[in-house]
């Protein structure tokens, strides 16, 4: 069951990042943010139980980071690309 979740948590991120990546969404749309959310959520979850420590570091600070996003996109304080 384990890896069925880390599954599924690769696929949302990843799907966010290829979706981006072809300009199906844009970086502060929500839909981008909530897939690497919850995706990065579900991972540091996974993370966390199995103790495994670079990785917890990795998806947790990826989880805050789009948290942080998600907040200003809903502010309308939509983040923007570094130049």
């Amino acid at each position: 069951m384990d890896q069925a979740f880390q599954i599924a948590g690769a696929l949302l991120v990843l799907g966010a990042f290829l979706a981006l990546q072809r300009g199906w969404l844009a970086p502060p749309s929500l839909v981008y943010i909530g897939l690497n959310l919850v995706g990065s959520v579900i991972l540091t979850v996974v993370a966390l139980i199995g103790s495994d420590w670079g990785f917890l570091l990795l998806q947790g600070v990826w989880a805050i980071v789009s948290a942080w996003s998600l907040v200003r996109v809903l502010q309308g304080d939509e983040p923007t690309a570094a130049p």
